[in-house]
């Protein structure tokens, strides 16, 4: 067994092909119980992230263990193909060559960037040890799977849960599309904040309610650009406002937001005029600072009382919360914003303002720059700093995102109560780990309707119409006929064809012309895509089966794959498309921030395989906890590579002790096998059980653990290091030896298959290297059983007495050996004192002719004295001549030959295996 893992492990992987390793292990359990762990489709969109390897690798794992239990386990790998994280790094390729493309050209240009990777994926995954069914894998933008997703869409449809609204979606100014929570991640940003005022119209209300004519209310934002949109101001019903008198004015805001108000905006010397509830206020009317538009007064609830003045700005068009009180109020849900974030020329927008980008870059925000300008011209502005918070960002560009309303297509969560039955259906699934329900259950209670359209090319289209007055024409039946078509011709077919064309032969409903339709532009959320392939493939591959038994991913699914795997299960087959849901962490780098491909860091699979190999860096995943964070440093990989070596020096040890032994002539039956060896058998059934409840729990940093531990404690500073007398000086078929090396062959063939699923190349190589095989592959072996060894808890009882007591005496004589009064612990003879009535002791003095072995020392000598509580060691230096063959000093040295004076053991043994020399 060499080492070499970066050379011999292609050679490994190209003999799995050639005696196809994964069709034999589906073949050799093909009576057995099913387990379907189905993949979530990774980006075909650059080399495989360490992150990706992450998760295949634990996938692998898994997989690997649950066929060595005998279950079925087809494992068809996917890929997520369509989408803004492709289209995107097409596009920018695009603009760096100056190229300009149709949609068409464009979605062919994605198509082969997608088809690259996917291959060059499917060839690092490989190289990390992954075993699956290639042949079958599943593409998203392969036909036969467009048109199942367009079918499950046509579900949807049939049962009223999509439907087109203009409202408030998240929208990525520099991708220019709307954005799936799950494409959203918060960071920490800077924003300006200003309290505005607006001032009051008088009228009957006001004057009823005792205010003053020329008083103000006062709001509060951190996004000034949406003040333009502004269409009113919203106040708590429930709490009390106050009008203030000062020397700067007459101001309105909540009572309980006064103080900091006044402070903020350094307001002094004022008295409170008026106390009054929100309610009173409703209906009052006030001016918009900056446009000719009345800004009413309107109630909500969700109004705060920690923050600004409890006044707060309403923009119908670029915020969910704004966005209900308008539909309640009949505001006008007015987003003057175009594609590219400016300012559109709408007949309200003030003309310094148009074309003006409401992006925020490093530079700042233009819009909120010269809106803050305007009102400080105007007058109405109090006051200006800025505020750090929390924000939005689009995870593609690492842009701010804004609220922008648009006409988009929603899938209704609360339709035919699609949330409480998500709600029920989790109750029924098992969450590793257990808080992975709350994760999910919060994400779900939360979730407003999902956007379902998105302004993209490349994508599967959202098969809609419209008639020369803008009118949707959404039906499930042209739909499926649309699937059909799509089916045979690909997604491509609705982009390069006329609505005409699309529609030949397709019948449609009553007062629908095909003579002024056109078609629509939008593409589905790519994670209807992937969220459709529980019925795309786990439904459609005869080989496996619905529901999965496994989906494991990231903890960031829980708002992604996860979620959008069970909206569209519940409606296309109305059940969860998964029994279990795993999750683990991501990579995290030495600043304990995650490491994620779209930073642009090229902390690729690959690059660590070719500096390592991949068991290494298979080694290292198991070894940590992943339902954490995973930490990712040179450090960590120094200290695996350690533990590599001693796995690995464990197994040639094993197997260079087995060189001479047959296991079908030499095997010793277990009732002559020596203490030590039944002993150490008893730590290997712990080790099976330890190692296998770890495996069934899915902790593989527990299985690492426990066989780290065997391999550098029980083996390597015990029981291995106590064989080398017996394995190196006694004859061939001595008994003792015999005893050990048929042990050592049981244990060395239960180490590998534990080790199997993790170190998937070096223990085909030890499997390989030994003399006895039964299969072609360590991994068509059967999972180690308890049953292999039997049970001897005396044995071992009394052995962890003895070499307990051993790791205390080898400490005084390292201290002896420190010191230069030894040289090695064969030069000592050890002499035991102890009382016959010590438990200890009397073990000690029951093995004394072990001892010698055991504590690897000349001689061991055991005398009673009635006064000792506990056995107590005195070490003296071993007297007598030194055997030059097996090192121990005895009495008195004799002839053996041309080899010279050896003990008398040593002699028996030369004698019996060179007789002819003698």
């Amino acid at each position: 067994m060499r080492a070499n893992l970066v050379e011999q492990e292609p050679e490994r992987i190209a003999r799995w092909e050639q005696m196809h390793l994964y069709e034999k292990i589906q073949e050799k359990n093909q009576q057995g119980a099913f387990f379907i762990l189905h993949d979530g489709p990774p980006f075909t969109n650059g080399d495989v992230h360490i992150g990706t390897a992450l998760n295949k690798i634990l996938k692998d794992i898994i997989l690997r263990y649950k066929s060595m239990r005998g279950f079925r386990t087809p494992y068809v790998p996917g890929w997520d193909c369509h989408g803004l994280p492709i289209e995107h790094k097409v596009a920018k390729q695009l603009r760096e060559e100056k190229s300009s493309l149709s949609v068409p050209e464009l979605r062919r240009a994605c198509a082969e960037f997608s088809k690259k990777f996917r291959k060059k994926q499917r060839q690092q995954f490989q190289r990390l040890g992954i075993l699956a069914d290639w042949a079958h894998e599943y593409c998203t933008m392969d036909p036969p799977y467009e048109a199942i997703v367009l079918e499950i869409f046509a579900k949807a449809v049939e049962q009223g849960y999509v439907y087109r609204r203009q409202k408030p979606v998240y929208w990525s100014i520099p991708c220019k599309t709307a954005l799936a929570e799950a494409e959203i991640e918060y960071k920490e940003h800077r924003s300006p904040s200003i309290w505005v005022t607006f001032s009051i119209l008088e009228d009957e209300h006001s004057r009823a309610l005792g205010l003053s004519s020329d008083a103000v209310f006062v709001i509060w934002t951190t996004t000034p650009w949406t003040l333009p949109s502004n269409m009113a101001i919203a106040l708590h019903p429930k709490r009390r406002y106050v009008e203030i008198i000062s020397h700067q004015g007459k101001f309105i805001v909540a009572e309980t937001l006064l103080n900091s108000f006044v402070e903020a905006c350094n307001i002094s010397d004022f008295q409170i005029h008026r106390t009054f509830l929100g309610q009173e206020c409703e209906g009052i009317r006030t001016q918009h600072p900056l446009i000719s538009r009345e800004s009413p007064i309107v109630l909500a609830d969700y109004v705060s009382a920690d923050t600004g003045t409890g006044c707060v700005h309403i923009a119908p068009g670029h915020g969910l919360e704004d966005y209900q009180v308008g539909l309640q109020y009949h505001l006008e849900i007015y987003s003057p914003i175009d594609d590219d974030g400016c300012y559109v020329d709408d007949g309200h927008i003030p003309q310094d303002l148009v074309g003006i980008s409401v992006l925020e870059t490093e530079a700042g925000c233009r819009a909120n720059e010269a809106v803050i300008a305007k009102l400080r011209v105007s007058g109405h502005l109090l006051a200006h700093e800025s505020i750090s918070h929390s924000y939005p960002y689009c995870w593609r560009s690492k842009t701010p995102v804004i609220f922008r309303a648009m006409h988009q297509w929603f899938l209704s969560i609360d339709h035919q109560n699609l949330r409480e039955r998500a709600l029920e259906a989790i109750d029924h699934i098992q969450w590793l780990p257990s808080w992975g329900e709350n994760r999910i259950r919060g994400a779900i209670v939360a979730r407003p309707d999902w956007c379902i359209s998105r302004q993209r090319s490349w994508g599967i289209p959202l098969p809609v119409f419209f008639n020369e007055h803008d009118e949707p024409l959404l039906d499930a039946s042209i739909i499926r006929r649309i699937a059909d078509k799509i089916r045979q011709y690909g997604s491509d077919f609705w982009f390069r064809s006329t609505a005409e064309e699309i529609l030949k032969g397709i019948d449609l409903p009553q007062n629908w012309s095909r003579g002024n339709l056109r078609k629509g532009e939008d593409t589905l959320d790519v994670w209807i895509d992937s969220g459709s392939s529980h019925t795309a493939v786990l439904k459609t591959q005869s080989h496996l089966r619905f529901p999965a038994d496994l989906y494991f991913e990231g903890s960031d699914q829980h708002r992604g794959w996860f979620q959008s795997s069970l909206w569209t299960s519940l409606v296309a087959n109305g059940q969860s498309p998964y029994r279990s849901v795993l999750t683990h962490g991501f990579i995290v780098g030495d600043d304990k921030k995650k490491i994620s491909k779209s930073d642009g860091k090229p902390q690729t699979a690959d690059d660590y395989v070719q500096r390592f190999g991949a068991d290494i860096v298979r080694l290292w995943i198991a070894s940590e906890d992943f339902r954490n964070d995973i930490p990712l440093s040179d450090d960590i990989f120094t200290h695996i590579i350690g533990s590599y070596r001693t796995i690995r020096n464990t197994l040639r040890f094993q197997l260079g002790n087995l060189f001479d032994f047959d296991p079908v002539k030499d095997a010793i039956e277990w009732g002559r096998r020596t203490p030590i060896d039944r002993w150490i058998l008893q730590k290997t059934r712990h080790l099976i059980q330890q190692t296998s409840d770890a495996y069934e729990h899915y902790e593989f940093h527990r299985a690492y653990q426990y066989i780290s531990r065997f391999c550098n404690i029980e083996l390597s500073a015990q029981y291995h290091d106590i064989l080398k007398d017996r394995l190196y000086t006694l004859g061939r078929q001595c008994l003792e030896r015999r005893s050990s090396q048929t042990t050592i062959y049981q244990i060395f063939n239960i180490l590998i298959r534990l080790l199997a699923p993790i170190l998937t190349f070096t223990c085909d190589e030890a499997y390989e290297a030994q003399k006895e095989k039964t299969v072609e592959s360590i991994h068509l072996t059967e999972w180690p059983k308890l049953e292999e060894i039997p049970e001897d808890s005396s044995v071992e009882k009394e052995l962890d007495c003895i070499l307990g007591f051993r790791s205390q005496l080898h400490e005084k004589l390292e201290k002896m050996r420190q010191e230069k009064i030894i040289g090695q612990s064969l030069d000592a003879h050890v002499i035991i004192h102890g009382s016959s009535k010590d438990t200890l002791f009397q073990v000690l003095h029951r093995n004394a002719n072990n001892l010698p072995e055991y504590f690897i020392v000349s001689k061991v000598t055991c005398e009673e004295c009635s006064d000792k509580n506990s056995p107590e060691v005195e070490i003296k230096i071993a007297s007598g001549e030194r055997c030059p063959r097996c090192w121990r000093y005895v009495d008195k040295l004799i002839p053996a030959g041309e080899f010279g004076n050896v003990s008398e053991r040593c002699g028996r043994v030369l004698q019996s295996q060179c007789a002819d020399l003698f």
